[in-house]
């Protein structure tokens, strides 16, 4: 069987707090083998075009005061609705400054209180996911991002950690259209990616929004 392909975004060069430099070799080592990655940080590849030769768009995209411009923000919004998966790791969810794309990640990021140990948590619930068979708790030093779920989405919380004081959301998925899309809190920085249980999260993730699992 053919490698499908996948297509990461993030920041090489205008980097706030989430360099892409090192994380995009990580996930082209998570991804395979049933993946291929390319990644680059030009927006203008979310075109029609481009994206019809991928089976997975991951987005590692940094934190800016800019919108992402109409024609790119359409034609991934129309990849993911028409049958494309998206893979949105800790800041990718940054794609939130667009409302259309916002909506599509089913939560948005409020803020996050300072690095720290989370105990990662499978509600026993969600065991039987596929992203998450296999998979057991476990413990990962990143940012605790609090989000606001989006009410009118119906979407699968995967995992979840304890701050202050209340249950949140690590990780959730959901159908868009005729795809899917996955949404990973953690994943601040290269350390993050070398814990085992979370590798294993990104790569299942991968492919059930590819559609492979």
């Amino acid at each position: 069987m053919s490698e499908l392909k996948a297509f990461a975004i993030g920041s090489y060069t205008a980097v706030k707090y989430h360099p892409f430099a090192g994380v995009d070799q990580e996930l082209q080592q998570i991804l395979s083998p049933e993946f291929t990655v390319d990644a680059s940080e030009d927006f203008g590849l979310l075109n029609p075009q481009s994206l019809k030769e991928y089976s997975l768009v991951v987005s590692y995209t940094e934190f800016s005061d800019h919108t992402i411009a109409p024609a790119h923000s359409g034609a991934l919004l129309a990849y993911v609705a028409g049958g494309g998966g998206l893979l949105v790791v800790h800041n990718g969810i940054s794609m939130q400054r667009n409302p259309e794309l916002g909506a599509m990640l089913g939560g948005h990021f409020t803020h996050h209180p300072d690095y720290t140990a989370l105990g990662i948590n499978i509600p026993a619930a969600v065991r039987e996911h596929p992203i998450v068979q296999g998979i057991d708790d476990f413990v990962i030093e990143d940012e605790p991002y609090y989000f606001d779920m989006h009410p009118y989405f119906e979407t699968t919380v995967l995992a979840e950690y304890l701050h202050g004081g209340a249950m949140r959301q690590a990780a959730w998925c959901h159908e868009f259209g005729l795809g899917r899309v996955v949404y990973l809190m953690p994943g601040h920085h290269l350390p993050s990616f070398s814990v085992e249980p979370f590798r294993k999260l990104i790569a299942r993730s991968a492919m059930w929004a590819g559609r492979l699992i």
